[in-house]
This record gives C-alpha cells, structure tokens and sequence, in this order.
C-alpha cells in the first residue's frame, strides 16, 4: 500500500543503455510509459487489494486463521525470492520478451485465482501471480530508458509518484466495493477479475510498443543463489504462520533454525560466487547497506502486519461491511501522501532525522490506537481516525525517503543489484510482518475480545519500530543526492 522508491531508482542500472541511437525520438515512447505505469498499478493493487477482500474468502473457501495471512504472505514470498532472478533473466533474455511473459502469465493467473475452488488452490495461485508479478515489474524501468532521453526519462517516472498515490487511496475502497457489489454473485471473486480488462488493454499495447532490445545471453542465472533464498524464505516464513495454529510443534522451532542455516548459506554462497551472482558480493561487506535492509525488514514488517490486523480487527472484529473496513482505512492513505510531500520538502533540512521523525509517528499512531481500545469492548471508525492518520504521517515521512538514504552508500555500479536487493526486501518483510503481527492478532482474537487483539498488536509492532529507529543512527546524515549538492 506504499509506492516503491527503488523502482525508481532500479532505472540508475541501464545508465550504459542509450534511450535511441539516433536524434530521432522513440516513435511510442509515451505508450510504453503508459503500458509500464499500468503494470506497477496493477502490482501495487493485487498486493494490498487482498487485505480488504480475505475475511470474505475465509468465509467463502473455509480455512484457518493462518490461511487469511498466506493470501498475502504467499504472494509477496514469490515476488521477493523471483524479484532478482527476474532482474537478472530480462538482462538474459530481453526485457520485452520477460515483461510479456510476466504480464500475460498475471493476466490469466487472476483469471485462475476468480475461480479458485478451494483455499489451498488460491494460495497457491497467489504465489504464481506473485512470481509472474516478479517476471513483470523489474523489467520496466530498463525499458523506459531505452526510449527516453535523460529530460523525458525524469518526466515519465515523475507520473508514477501521482498514479501511485492515487491507487493507494483507491485500493481499499475498491477492494471493499466489489466486495460489497457481488455482482452476478461473484462477491470477492471480482477482486481479481479487476485485473482482466486492464491486462486485456495492456498486451496488445506492449506487443506493439515495447522496444526490440538486445537479450545477453552471456549472462547467467545464479540458480543455486535463487533455490537457497527460496527455501531459506519458505523454511522461515511457514512456521511463523502455521506454528501457533497447530500450537507450536517442535518441527516449527526445527524449520526456523532451518531456515536461518539456509540464510546463511545463501549469503555465503553469493559473497563466493565470482561471475553473475545475484547480489554484488561487495554490497555484503558494506556495513552502512546491512544497517539500511535492516531498517527496512524492521519497518515494512512493523506497517505491513499492522495493516492487514486493522483490515482483520473492522471485519472479524467489528463486523463491519468490506467498503466500511476500506473506507475506514482513508484517513491512513490521507495521511501516507501528506507524509510524502512534507518528506520531499524536509528532507534537505532534517537530513535522516526526518526518518526518525516518521517513525516516532508511527509510533505515535500505534500507540493512539492501542490507548483509545484499552478497555473497550469495541471501537468506531472515528475511534481509529487519530491513529490512522498519525500512522500514515509516519509511513509517508520515513518509507518516502528511506531507500535514498540506504543508497548513498553504495557505488553508482551497484545501485541496480542494490535497489533489486531493496525491493526484494520491502515483499519479504511485508509478509514476515503478516506472518508474526498477524500470529499475534488471532492469538489475541482467539481468545480474548477483539478490542485486546488490536490492542496487544498495536503494541508488539513497537519492537520493530523501537529497532529501526535505532539503526537509522547507522545511515548517512543526508542522502546521495543532497551529498553531491
């Protein structure tokens, strides 16, 4: 439910790559700005539309309380694990021949996930969209170089910043209104048929406009690298959802410490690994960088898992209809895009304490909510107003400018790995922040009133928080760009 400053920033890794060989300027370049907007649109909807839509899910296809968060948590794992890979396979095979294959693949698996018959088959589904998803997204920003010169470059991605704000505030009112409008019966289904008609509008426009650009087969796949991440991310995640459900067996504990020795193995396997690894070795020994993905993870998990609980607490909690549930959440998305524009504004004066300023105010909100549901045996809207905006305030203000600071460490020949590694980061804390907040909530929710489980939520994701301020004192004072003025 936030845009993401690294795909912007991936853009810096095609800086060798020409916008045209000639004078003349690329005949549809407007058009592939459109196609490669449509597509992050259509990403940034389906990772955030499902917070809205899963209570009605559950009480369609059944399953447990960890089902709710594998919707989300299944999806972001396969972005984040395909999310470099894909990076590296558009340099392989092309950029154009990856983002059609990634956005078709999208296109009908939304198609699969508005019939699924079953809870288990759309988790499952989810995890393929997501991995279509990761074939799709990293290719965009290389294409728009291609096309454009250095001046229209910087005006076609100055559009993503208003788009994205737009289908934030969006997002969780047309979550809840199709929800709500059950047209032809179709309930939460039509959630995912969404997704039809813009992928039907977008083919046929990127096959007719997307560049021809040379494939480099030279380039190789780091396999090993992805199958270690993979399982490593699987074997962490999977008990941190179904170990509390099934009462917290002795494999869960196995399977995390799995997990870990797998992490471990994965980073020592890419610091090794001499040609074509899928994160420069040296962003591994760069302190600065680690203390930045460190925030990170601590700060998208802190607001990604509140997030989906407040969507859970409105609907399971409260009983509240799915436009009610995304209506509640507009204030928060108010205050998300006033907390950007202020950071913009700021960020030169206060250099990285305007991240420790957004942190204390998602702090705030967490603790504005947790307040006014001590207790209470139920809560309105208006109750959670005062949180939410705060909330928002915060995310706006530190996520908005966060990855430029993280960046300024590394070499202008690293940023693409680096921004790849970012974004692959900012999925994977997402859905460990579902998977712990998340565990949290329906332990509360299962056996206390609903006000408690918020309540005890809100007040957990202080740790993460408390931690990410902690580490921001290990960033640069001001990011890369104020650095060169």
């Amino acid at each position: 439910m936030y845009d993401n400053p690294a795909r912007l920033v991936r853009g810096q890794e095609d800086l060798m790559i020409t916008s045209t060989t000639t004078t003349r300027p690329y005949r549809l370049r407007w058009v592939v700005a459109s196609v490669v907007l449509a597509a992050n649109m259509v990403d940034l909807l389906d990772a955030t539309i499902v917070n809205v839509a899963a209570p009605s899910i559950h009480s369609d296809l059944g399953g447990g309380d960890s089902s709710i968060q594998w919707l989300s948590a299944g999806y972001t794992i396969a972005f984040a694990v395909l999310l470099i890979a894909g990076a590296r396979l558009g340099d392989i095979l092309g950029r154009r021949r990856l983002f059609l294959v990634g956005s078709a693949g999208f296109t009908l698996v939304s198609a699969a996930c508005a019939v699924a018959p079953t809870i288990g088959v759309l988790i499952a589904l989810r995890a393929l969209q997501g991995a279509f998803g990761a074939l799709m997204i990293p290719q965009g920003f290389g294409l728009l170089k291609q096309v454009f010169d250095d001046d229209e470059f910087d005006r076609a991605t100055g559009m993503f910043g208003p788009v994205t704000g737009m289908a934030m505030l969006a997002a969780p009112i047309l979550a809840g209104g199709l929800v709500d409008a059950d047209l032809w019966g179709t309930g939460w289904r039509l959630v995912f048929l969404i997704n039809l008609p813009i992928g039907a509008l977008m083919l046929p426009l990127a096959v007719r406009s997307l560049p021809r650009g040379a494939s480099h087969p030279g380039v190789k796949l780091d396999i090993v690298g992805v199958v270690l991440a993979g399982l490593a991310l699987v074997a962490i995640t999977y008990p941190l959802i179904q170990g509390q459900p099934d009462g917290w067996p002795a494999w869960a504990f196995g399977l995390l410490a799995a997990g870990v020795i797998l992490l471990v193995a994965f980073l020592f396997w890419e610091r090794r690994r001499k040609h074509d690894p899928l994160i420069e070795p040296a962003l591994l020994a760069n302190r600065t960088y680690l203390s930045g993905i460190a925030v990170a993870l601590a700060l998208f998990g802190a607001f990604g898992g509140l997030l989906l609980c407040i969507s859970l607490y409105g609907q399971l909690g409260e009983g509240w209809s799915p436009i009610h549930a995304g209506l509640t959440l507009t204030p928060m998305v108010v205050g998300m895009v006033l907390g950007m524009v202020g950071s913009m504004v700021l960020v030169k004066r206060l250099g990285r304490h305007l991240l420790h300023i957004g942190i204390l105010l998602i702090a705030a909100g967490a603790v504005a909510l947790a307040l006014v549901l001590t207790g209470a045996r139920t809560a309105s809207t208006w109750d959670l107003v005062p949180g939410l905006v705060l909330l928002g305030l915060g995310v706006g203000a530190s996520i908005g400018q966060l990855f430029r600071f993280i960046l300024t460490s590394v070499t202008m020949n690293e940023v693409g790995s680096a921004s790849g590694v970012l974004e692959a980061v900012q999925q994977l804390s997402t859905a460990l922040g579902v998977a712990v907040l998340g565990t949290v909530f329906f332990s509360a929710f299962n056996s206390h009133i609903p006000t408690h489980a918020l309540q005890v939520t809100a007040w957990a994701c202080l740790v993460p928080l408390a931690a990410a301020f902690a580490l921001v004192f290990r960033l640069p004072m001001q990011p890369r760009e104020e650095q060169a003025q």
